[in-house]
């Protein structure tokens, strides 16, 4: 097997390196930035090397294919969607994942909301802009983003707890960097029109970590520095 703990502890002892050094030049605490393993199209088996080594935050970006892992997992772990979720697959989606990071609509955070309700839970969730202005990415404008967010926050059963982009590809650290301090920028303009903290920045990549937590990313979201190459 590719993925062996030995390879996977390389990986990570290596990520921590360059977590480490990123948070030093930016003067920030270790401690501000949650390492998510994305473990999207990887067997059941690899998310669980994972959590032995201590990563109990895990992302995917498929809700199917999520929630088979999920239903079938015997350890504990905190399993977050941050691929695009459509609508028809929201209710599977509040059901099973303890945080939703990529709502893009007024219409989706709806019907999560609905669905958190009916099982007797609140929904974390992030709202995903599209900094970047990326034609191939989800996310609201840096325009619409107050007016909907607005409207998200009467929603009762879903919890706003910060924002999420993706740089744009394709993959240039000055794009990258532009992207996350734009959705910093918002955030804090937005903390202000609101008077809520929005602790949560959810921005980075194996590629681009190191200017995400330069902008201040709380989580970024790791897959192939740790697991290589993904299975088709």
């Amino acid at each position: 097997m590719s993925n062996s703990p030995e390879t996977l502890r390389a990986h990570l002892i290596t990520l921590q390196q360059r977590i480490a050094t990123a948070c030093l030049a930016s003067n920030r605490s270790e401690k501000e930035v949650k390492l998510m393993a994305v473990t999207k199209r990887f067997p059941l088996e690899v998310a669980k090397m994972a959590v032995n080594e201590g990563l109990h935050l895990l992302g995917e970006n498929r809700v199917q294919e999520a929630v088979e892992k999920i239903q079938k997992a015997d350890f504990k772990a905190r399993w977050e969607l941050i691929g695009h979720l459509q609508s028809n697959k929201a209710q599977l989606a509040a059901q099973h994942f303890d945080a939703i990071q990529s709502v893009d609509s007024v219409k989706l955070a709806s019907r999560l909301d609905r669905f958190a309700n009916e099982a007797g839970k609140t929904l974390s969730i992030l709202i995903q802009v599209n900094t970047g202005e990326d034609p191939g990415k989800s996310g609201f404008t840096v325009d619409t983003t107050q007016s909907s967010l607005d409207r998200i926050l009467e929603l009762k059963s879903i919890q706003v707890d910060g924002f999420m982009t993706i740089a744009p590809l394709p993959s240039a650290m000055d794009t990258a960097k532009s992207a996350f301090n734009e959705l910093r920028t918002l955030r804090d303009q937005l903390s202000k029109s609101f008077g809520l903290p929005f602790p949560e920045l959810s921005m980075g990549m194996s590629f681009d970590l190191e200017a995400a937590i330069e902008a201040g990313s709380t989580c970024v979201r790791v897959g192939s520095a740790l697991f290589g190459k993904r299975p088709v």
